[in-house]
């Protein structure tokens, strides 16, 4: 199954709960499918849902103005999905069985997509994809961790640094930044390895 092939199909004809009866559209992703960076999240937003991308409101302007500045072009580096394509009612956090139906969609984009490095925005994330429910988010940012030989990162979500907008050293936003700066090392490190590949990570002028 191609890329856009497995998009149409979670766009068309999944049916695994039933958040798609209160949203408006099945949001599957944004950026490069091609890229070996790949940032998963917890579930669209409002303004997400509207427009059928994910992290495209204000959490996800402010994602990208960080990414950008660590040198992550968010159109040609990265990846973005999330643990849900729909989303929960009045944007509250997705149970746990929404997240074990949706994880099957999501295990078929990580696959295709084939990312050298996944950054996990959010404890939902970090749930969804790693299976962690009891450590916290604020234990696990900035530490690396392994899934089927790919380098993962959890990050705090967007939305937590919008209520935490200090930027001093050691602020929520601070600490992100240097996660990211983490990520796209991780990124440079490996192309010396893979000389190759025709989607690299360039980093912004």
């Amino acid at each position: 199954m191609s890329f856009a092939e497995d998009a149409s199909a979670i766009s068309n004809v999944c049916d695994c709960c039933d958040l798609d009866r209160s949203s408006i559209n099945v949001v599957v992703s944004r950026g490069n499918p091609t890229a070996r960076l790949m940032l998963i999240g917890e579930a669209p937003g409002a303004t997400e849902d509207s427009m059928g991308e994910p992290f495209v409101g204000r959490s996800g302007k402010l994602l990208d103005q960080l990414l950008n500045n660590v040198g992550i072009n968010t159109s040609k580096d990265i990846f973005f999905c999330n643990a849900l394509k729909c989303r929960p009612p009045k944007n509250r956090r997705p149970l746990r069985k929404e997240l074990l139906s949706a994880l099957p969609w999501l295990s078929q984009q990580i696959k295709l997509v084939d990312p050298w490095v996944i950054i996990l925005a959010g404890s939902t994330s970090v749930e969804a994809v790693l299976g962690k429910q009891k450590d916290s988010i604020s234990n696990l940012r900035g530490k690396w961790q392994s899934l089927d030989g790919r380098k993962v990162m959890p990050i705090f979500h967007p939305s937590y640094l919008l209520r935490n907008p200090s930027r001093v050293d050691n602020s929520p936003r601070s600490l992100t930044l240097g996660d990211l700066l983490k990520v796209r090392n991780k990124i440079k490190e490996r192309q010396k390895g893979y000389p190759f590949h025709s989607c690299d990570l360039e980093r912004n002028s």
